[in-house]
């Protein structure tokens, strides 16, 4: 399953959001939104939002969160590293 992150590259949630996958393993594509309009459009249409991070896991979608509700999405969802 491929991995997604959108975020810009000054976002302290990002980077929070980043690190904690880091840490725990995963391996994830960065989609940095402030430098690629075309990411942040398909970010919009995923999310319905336009906060990051956003975390793409497949079909699922996790936006504007923090790490502890990262953790939780991944548990429920059963995405490993």
């Amino acid at each position: 399953m491929e991995l997604k992150l959108y975020s810009r590259e000054w976002c302290s949630w990002c980077i929070d959001a980043k690190e904690y996958l880091t840490e725990k393993g995963y391996r994830f594509n960065i989609v940095d939104i402030g430098k690629d309009r075309q990411a942040y459009e398909e970010m919009k249409k995923l999310s319905d939002q336009t906060y990051v991070p956003t975390f793409v896991a497949g079909d699922r979608v996790l936006a504007n969160f923090d790490t502890d509700q990262l953790e939780k999405f991944l548990s429920e969802h059963q995405i490993n590293p």
